[in-house]
């Protein structure tokens, strides 16, 4: 594997202007949480933070649970995933205490800062509509998607649910996380034929897409903060074709899971993808859009993938088939623990808390960098202490390839 070094716009690699920004977004993001109310960053940060506040045109009016200014709207150009009205249901719905610890909740084990800039570079560094993302993100996770308890019941819950549609996928292998790329990338491979539309409901192949996209979130290494995908196409027809999970996965990634594509290798695609592509590009942000390459050898999978990293039904000499371990009884037993699950909780909640005042430290001014950094690892630490008490095992625990 090729060495990986940091992109920029991620932590520790970042420009004046790029930290400002991230400054910014927590100052906002501090407020929506009901925080103490911070001061922004000085003015002499930024050639353009005046002309920023001067754009933004008052501030609590965006947090007001019953305005409807129209500043607080993205450009409906951009808004196709109706993330305005889901940010004004979160501010008017959801407390502020509700929404600071479904922010924490979605962070798990990534740096603090690196999921705030996530929401920023997919917005392009504005920070009034990386707000918007990210709100309506919490909103989704929490009441839409209920991510927390998905991944909680996980497979297991599924099966004890009579959930066939996720469990069917499971096992078939019908897409599966296996390697990394030259980048340290963790590689998600889709079989589209073996998908038909009757053999799940559309919640299942939801519910399955999640599962998939948390696990792999947990696999990341840092500094690989994308995973590549191949949508292995070899055997495809018209009889695997469903644009509604296809909608789903571009969601998600294009307003639930920013930054989080590295590329995506559509291998010995059929000359019937010709046309469902002309669609499907058109849905697409044309950043995602460019990630997007048309693979048909083993050579060309290898401009992106060592080769014994191919496993060998992609032409690879990986000698690697999927086969599903199925659940093994006790694997969840801490999940019943709830004593121990609210003691690691309240840690975390300190050590969270700790960590805002360091960063309202960090944007007054104060030298706080070592402090937040040193923060942001002990969280990152304490969640893996935390982890079997709030998630399910699943395949890639039961192969070793999470903590």
């Amino acid at each position: 594997m090729s060495a990986v070094q940091r992109l920029p716009g991620r932590p520790g690699n970042l420009t004046t202007e790029q930290e400002t920004k991230l400054k910014e977004l927590w100052v906002e993001a501090s407020r929506v949480f009901g925080l103490t109310t911070t001061p922004g960053p000085s003015s002499s940060d930024s050639a353009d933070t005046k002309s920023i506040e001067k754009k933004k045109s008052g501030r609590f009016g965006l947090l007001s649970r019953k305005s409807t200014n129209k500043s607080t709207d993205l450009d409906n150009t951009d808004d196709k995933f109706n993330q305005n009205k889901d940010y004004q249901d979160a501010i008017a719905n959801q407390t502020p205490d509700e929404l600071r610890k479904s922010f924490w909740g979605l962070v798990k084990a990534d740096h603090p800062d690196a999921l705030m800039l996530r929401f920023l570079r997919a917005r392009k560094w504005d920070v009034h509509n990386a707000l918007i993302m990210l709100v309506s993100t919490i909103h989704w996770r929490s009441t839409e998607m209920d991510v927390d308890e998905l991944v909680f019941s996980g497979e297991e819950g599924a099966a004890k649910a009579a959930d066939d549609g996720t469990i069917k996928q499971l096992r078939m292998g019908k897409a599966f996380v296996h390697g990394t790329d030259k980048q340290g990338r963790p590689i998600c491979v889709i079989r589209s034929r073996l998908h038909h539309a009757k053999d799940q409901n559309e919640e299942s192949m939801e519910r399955f897409t999640i599962l998939l996209m948390e696990s792999t979130r947990l696999m990341l290494k840092d500094p690989a903060d994308t995973a590549t995908i191949i949508m292995d196409l070899n055997g495809f027809s018209m009889a695997n074709m469903d644009y509604t999970p296809l909608k789903f996965i571009i969601k998600c990634f294009e307003a639930h899971y920013p930054e989080s594509l590295g590329v995506c290798l559509v291998h010995k695609a059929p000359w019937v993808a010709q046309g469902i592509w002309k669609i499907v590009k058109g849905w697409l942000d044309p950043v995602v859009a460019s990630k997007i390459h048309f693979t048909n050898s083993q050579a060309d999978l290898e401009q992106f993938i060592s080769p014994d990293h191919i496993y060998t039904e992609l032409g690879g000499t990986e000698k690697w088939e999927y086969t599903y371990i199925e659940p093994v009884a006790g694997e969840n037993s801490k999940l019943a623990d709830s004593t121990t699950r609210e003691k690691l909780l309240a840690e975390r909640n300190v050590i969270e808390a700790r960590f805002e005042e360091a960063t309202k430290k960090w944007v007054a001014g104060v030298d706080s960098k070592q402090e937040r950094e040193a923060l942001a690892a002990e969280l990152q630490h304490q969640y893996w202490a935390l982890d079997p008490y709030v998630r399910a095992r699943t395949v890639y625990d039961r192969l070793g390839l999470l903590p």
